[in-house]
């Protein structure tokens, strides 16, 4: 362990990689002469601005079993709202229509064998078509077994217990649907929801950042690093930066 007088290897790598540049004919090192401020204010390519109205991917039947879906996930108690007060089925919807729900990043061609769960989902299906049939799969089975109602319209208690058993692969979705592949795509994308930077449709007024003291993406909380066990008292701040910000620069 290094003594605050004893050159650390972080310290003397920095230091000669700084000297090998520096012996390289030509090399300049940037500075500002301009005596102002070298960036504007949220000009780092923030994510684009969402429309929060509406829904760009799901029907109005299928925002009713999403909705039921994470609200039996992630019910409203005392520690936050339910999962889809803090917008987790917004934030869904707005990740089918994007890159992720097209699986525009990810290689989707065969050939596709039963994979092990190191190796993920191997199907031509993108996340967009699981969530689409798997929802129809669903509403078909409890409609077949439920006395032909909706999954939305079953009792809390059952609601779990359909969910438990679609966690386990118990429930035979039929149509191409594995149930425990597509349980798991749902509660990935719920707890994404949740958790993840408003910016993108869920976690409404921080409600998750807010119940764990998360700092969210403040750009400096070095006064609070050694203050173990003790909540943070600042409020979060999403990457966006805070509405009362707007137009000002410190």
């Amino acid at each position: 362990m290094s003594t605050p007088t004893s050159p650390t290897r972080r310290r003397v790598l920095s230091t000669a990689a700084w000297l090998a540049a520096s012996s390289i004919p030509g090399v300049a090192f940037a500075r500002s002469i301009s005596g102002a401020l070298p960036w504007d204010a949220n000009s780092a390519a923030p994510p684009p601005k969402l429309q929060l109205n509406g829904w760009f991917f799901f029907t109005s039947a299928e925002v009713e079993t999403v909705t039921a879906i994470v609200d039996r996930l992630i019910p409203a108690d005392a520690l936050s709202p339910s999962g889809a007060e803090c917008g987790v089925v917004v934030y869904i919807d707005r990740q089918m229509i994007g890159p992720f729900g097209r699986s525009s990043r990810l290689y989707t061609q065969g050939p596709f064998f039963l994979g092990t769960p190191r190796q993920g989902w191997q199907s031509p299906d993108t996340p967009a078509q699981r969530w689409r049939a798997g929802v129809a799969a669903l509403e078909r089975w409890v409609a077949a077994n439920r006395t032909g109602r909706r999954f939305a319209a079953l009792a809390a208690e059952e609601k779990d217990a359909v969910l438990k058993d679609v966690e386990a692969g118990k429930i035979d979705l039929g149509a191409g649907v594995d149930a425990k592949a597509f349980f798991a795509l749902v509660l990935q994308n719920t707890m994404e929801g949740f958790f993840a930077d408003p910016a993108y449709g869920g976690n409404k007024d921080m409600a998750s950042w807010r119940m764990l003291g998360f700092p969210g993406a403040r750009y400096d909380y070095r006064d609070h690093v050694d203050k173990h066990g003790q909540r943070y008292p600042l409020p979060p701040v999403s990457i966006t930066g805070r509405p009362e910000w707007a137009g000002k620069v410190d």
